[in-house]
């Protein structure tokens, strides 16, 4: 594929669409299309934040650690952004991501996203909305958590 079929690609997610063509093609140019397995790891929770991603095709789980052993927190479809969490904290990786099916997902250096968001306000406040629907997810999830133990707690009447 090259420089342009990629940049027409990017245009078709939501959060670089409204990029100029100069702009989407350099990001074409410094990102890496990769394509991964059904299950195999894009990386491991603790590993060192070096880049962000974009689902270009495909599904990924993230995974979360309990005491039962490993479980899907959430999928992730088409066109969404992950790994930017890390990337934006400088902190190292909080879940393992792993392919669900066959997926094709384009990598961001670090450097590059970090470029990317301080030169463009529209694609930074996309990456702000999807951090904060996250968020808004994970305390959802957090708080159905902790009705359900609430009321394992609760003695049984009768």
């Amino acid at each position: 594929m090259d420089l342009l079929q990629e940049a027409e690609l990017l245009r078709k997610v939501p959060m670089f669409s409204r990029l100029e063509p100069a702009k989407l093609k350099l990001l074409a140019f410094t990102s890496e299309n990769l394509s991964f397995e059904d299950g195999e790891v894009l990386f491991l929770v603790g590993d060192p934040a070096d880049s962000a991603y974009v689902i270009m095709e495909g599904e990924v789980e993230v995974m979360a650690e309990t005491d039962a052993g490993e479980v899907v927190a959430v999928t992730l479809k088409q066109n969404q952004l992950f790994g930017e969490m890390a990337v934006l904290s400088n902190a190292p990786r909080s879940a393992t991501i792993r392919a669900k099916g066959q997926l094709r997902a384009l990598r961001i250096t670090d450097e590059a996203f970090i470029k990317l968001l301080s030169d463009n306000p529209d694609v930074a406040l996309d990456v702000l909305r999807q951090l904060s629907d996250k968020l808004a997810a994970s305390h959802r999830q957090f708080e159905d958590l902790q009705r359900k133990w609430l009321r394992m707690e609760q003695p049984a009447s009768g």
